[in-house]
């Protein structure tokens, strides 16, 4: 598939928002870091990538184009991890702090935006094969009160794979420029605060007969999660998941008395503000996102999550199927296009070899996940975007591409 097709599978982060403090500019003369590491090929696994095919090694040379190329989107620096039967390989591009030109760490944290979405998913999953959440439970059946009766067609399920039809946002602050996030970062929200910036309008579409990738789908799936479980969604995700994975760099600021900054090594985000100069936003408080796309987490945790997810390690076959299942083919997006997001991931098709995985993006950082179902092929990438409006799709286009080259 040629990169025009690839745009239209829509394999990008989602566009979104972010915060944190002050820098002055970018360190004169940082040198860029470039790491490669070739890893010998695994032994390859008997069942292919779902379109016939059996893949090659991964291409050094063409990952590592992919990610040194910091000028399209600009970035100061970033991460991938290319892993699965196929064979492996990892690189770093760039610095992870412009103010000290400290090279780009394979492990080092970062805010992966909506790639907590996935977590979420996985979680509500797990609940309804314990027989304590009902996915086509009406969501006012777990959160009366919160949602106006008018909006009681909606289930838990169309929550998850975001054809709920729930209105725009209203109140929230604008954001539209570098300047006004640096003035935002620091701002506290409560997820019923977020919940009440949709509840005047009506719904946009019946609920199930559409979809559009909504954030606030999710954060209100994690309310239903507390509700449940009596406990904050992320100490829920915590004990279901990062504590059996051993996924020490992943942490939920909400469950964490809503912390701004990030501890141990880490990318630095980054908007260069209306002048030209830089403005370091890694501190930042995450309360305005909340499940929608707070976590912080590392590549090498992600792929760990994503070996584990795939293999059926942290839901059985009945419930996995549905992360593997879009909405039947009358249910296509709302400007038209075909349907492409499940229950807590996206999918698209790249070379001929389908992925399934998901995007995140938040102020200065971009990152996603993706393998196909077989696992010949995993990759995890994250980078950290300079421009506030810039299209962040390039970066991910490059790197699908190199990864699925036959």
């Amino acid at each position: 598939m040629t990169s025009s097709s690839l745009s239209r599978s829509r394999l990008s982060t989602a566009r979104r928002p972010s915060r944190r403090s002050l820098l002055a500019g970018v360190a004169s003369g940082a040198a860029l870091a470039a790491v490669g590491t070739p890893v010998p090929v695994a032994a390859a696994d008997s069942r292919d990538t779902g379109s016939g095919h059996r893949l090659p090694p991964p291409d050094a040379g063409a990952l590592r184009a992919a990610i040194d190329d910091l000028a399209h989107p600009r970035a100061s620096g970033a991460q991938l991890r290319v892993t699965g039967s196929a064979g492996r390989w990892y690189g770093t591009s760039g610095v992870s702090d412009p103010a000290t030109g400290r090279p780009v760490g394979l492990n080092d944290k970062v805010r992966a935006g909506s790639v907590t979405k996935a977590f979420v998913a996985t979680a509500a999953l797990q609940l309804a094969d314990e027989g304590r959440l009902r996915l086509e439970s009406p969501v006012r059946h777990y959160l009366p009160g919160l949602l106006p009766e008018r909006f009681g067609a909606i289930t838990v399920a169309q929550l998850l794979d975001h054809t709920s039809g729930l209105p725009d946002h209203v109140g929230l602050p604008d954001r539209s420029t570098p300047e006004a996030v640096v003035r935002h970062r620091f701002d506290r929200w409560t997820p019923q605060q977020i919940v009440a910036t949709v509840t005047g309008g009506e719904l946009k579409f019946r609920p199930g007969s559409k979809q559009e990738y909504r954030g606030i789908n999710y954060v209100l799936a994690a309310l239903v999660i507390e509700q449940v479980t009596g406990r904050p969604y992320g100490v829920e995700i915590r004990n279901r998941i990062l504590r059996p994975l051993r996924l020490g760099h992943t942490s939920f600021p909400s469950a964490n008395g809503n912390e701004v900054s990030i501890h141990g090594p880490h990318m630095h985000g980054c908007l260069e503000m209306s002048d030209g100069t830089l403005t370091d936003i890694t501190e930042f408080d995450m309360s305005s996102t909340y499940a929608d796309g707070e976590i912080v987490t590392s590549t090498g945790d992600l792929h760990r999550f994503l070996a584990a997810l795939f293999s059926g390690a942290l839901l059985p076959q009945r419930q996995l199927r549905r992360m593997f299942t879009l909405p039947p083919a009358h249910v296509r997006m709302i400007d038209g296009t075909p349907a492409r997001y499940s229950t807590g991931l996206q999918t698209a098709t790249v070379n001929g070899v389908t992925l399934w995985g998901k995007t995140g993006q938040y102020y200065g950082y971009a990152t996603g996940m993706f393998a196909t179902r077989d696992q010949q092929r995993r990759l995890v990438w994250s980078f950290t975007p300079l421009q506030l409006d810039a299209d962040q799709s390039p970066m991910a286009q490059r790197i699908a591409e190199a990864a699925t080259l036959r």
